[in-house]
C-alpha cells in the first residue's frame, strides 16, 4: 500500500499542470456579435463595389481619388508604376512584387504604396463567379501632413529600412471609414462635401494604425522618404536625361552614397535602375496608346541603341517590344 501511495505521489510530481482561460460567456458573445458586425458591413462593401466595377480593369468613379479595379480571373505578373495610394481587396488576393520582394493582401490586408514605385502586380484568385474586386484610393501627402499637425500624439518615425511599400491588417474602423465612401457614390450630389471628410477619416485611420508610422517620413519636409519622393518625382520629370547622382543628390540635398542607400531601402532598387524602369513603362505607354514604332519609342525616352532598348524590354515585360504590345492589344489591356 505504501509503495503503490509512492508511485502515485511520484507520478504527480513529474506531471505539469496546464492553465487553460476559458473565455467566459459575455466575452464569447461580444466576440461574436463583433465578428457578425464585421461581416455584416464586408458584405455590405463587397456588395456595392461588385455593383460598381461594371467592366473588367480599373473602373474611374466619381470621386477622382477613388477607383475600383476588377478582374473575373488570374492573372500573369503585369509591371507597373504605381503611385502614393492604398488599396483594399474586398474580394479575391493579389500579389505586388517590388525587387525580390513580394506582397500579399486580400480583404483581411490592405497595400500602401507610401512613394511612387515601379512593381508587378499579379492577380492570384478570381473567378468570373467571385471576381477579384479592389478599391484604390489616391494618397495625398499634403494632406497627410496637414493631419500630422493635428495629432497630438504623433506614431514612432518609421526605421532606415522602411520600404515604400507594405501591407497592414485591416481593422473595423479603417472599414467603417471605406463603407461610407463607397456609400456616397450613391448620391453624387453629396460627394463635393461630404467624400473629403470620409477621405480624411480615412487618412487618419491609416495614420493611427498598427503601420501608420510607414506614412510620416513621406509626409515631412524634413525626412528622408520626403526626400526620396522629390527624387522620384524629379526622376519622373527627367526620366529620359542622362542621370548623374551627384545632380540628383544635390536636388533633395543630401550626399550620393546617402540618397543611394536611403533610396534602395525605400524602392528595392538604385536610382539608375528606378530610372530604366520609367523608361520602359513610358516607351511602352508610346507604344501602345500612341502608336510609335519601337525604335522611335526608344530613342524618345533616352536610349540611343535600339538593340539595348529592346533587351531591357524583354527583360521586364517578359517579350520584345513589338510582341508584347501585339499581347496587350489582343487581350484589350491598358498600358
Amino acid at each position: 500500500m505504501r509503495r503503490l501511495r509512492r508511485r502515485v505521489l511520484s507520478a504527480h510530481r513529474t506531471e505539469s499542470v496546464k492553465y487553460v482561460i476559458v473565455p467566459t460567456k459575455s466575452k464569447v458573445s461580444d466576440l461574436h456579435a463583433a465578428a457578425l458586425k464585421l461581416d455584416a458591413r464586408h458584405k455590405e462593401l463587397s456588395d456595392r463595389v461588385a455593383r460598381l466595377a461594371g467592366q473588367e480593369g480599373i473602373n474611374l468613379t466619381g470621386f477622382a481619388p477613388l477607383a475600383i479595379s476588377r478582374a473575373g480571373q488570374p492573372s500573369i505578373g503585369m509591371p507597373a508604376v504605381c503611385q502614393p495610394s492604398v488599396c483594399i481587396v474586398v474580394q479575391g488576393r493579389k500579389s505586388a512584387r517590388l525587387g525580390e520582394e513580394v506582397f500579399y493582401y486580400d480583404p483581411l490586408n490592405y497595400l500602401v504604396v507610401s512613394v511612387t514605385l515601379p512593381v508587378v502586380g499579379q492577380v492570384i484568385e478570381a473567378t468570373p463567379e467571385h471576381p477579384y474586386l479592389c478599391i484604390r484610393i489616391n494618397l495625398d501627402a499634403e494632406e497627410i501632413g496637414r493631419m500630422l499637425l493635428e495629432l497630438k500624439q504623433q506614431p514612432s518615425a518609421p526605421s532606415a529600412a522602411d520600404r515604400g511599400l507594405f501591407v497592414a491588417r485591416v481593422g473595423e474602423p479603417l472599414l467603417d471609414a471605406v463603407l461610407r465612401l463607397v456609400r456616397l457614390l450613391d448620391t453624387p450630389a453629396d460627394l463635393p462635401v461630404l467624400a473629403p471628410i470620409a477621405l480624411r477619416e480615412i487618412y487618419y485611420r491609416l495614420l493611427t494604425g498598427e503601420l501608420g508610422h510607414r506614412l510620416i517620413d513621406l509626409a515631412e519636409s524634413g525626412g528622408n522618404a520626403h526626400r526620396i519622393a522629390r527624387a522620384i518625382d524629379w526622376l519622373k520629370q527627367h526620366y529620359a536625361a542622362p542621370l548623374r547622382i551627384e545632380d540628383l543628390a544635390a536636388v533633395v540635398h543630401m550626399s550620393p552614397s546617402a540618397l543611394h542607400h536611403r533610396f534602395k531601402a525605400v524602392s528595392g532598387m538604385s536610382p539608375l535602375q528606378f530610372q530604366k524602369q520609367l523608361r520602359l513603362h513610358e516607351a511602352r505607354r508610346l507604344m501602345f496608346a500612341d502608336g510609335l514604332e519601337c525604335a522611335a519609342a526608344g530613342h524618345r525616352v533616352g536610349y540611343e541603341s535600339p538593340s539595348q532598348f529592346s533587351r531591357e524590354y524583354r527583360r521586364l515585360f517578359g517579350a520584345p517590344p513589338r510582341q508584347e504590345i501585339a499581347k496587350l492589344r489582343e487581350a484589350g489591356q491598358a498600358a
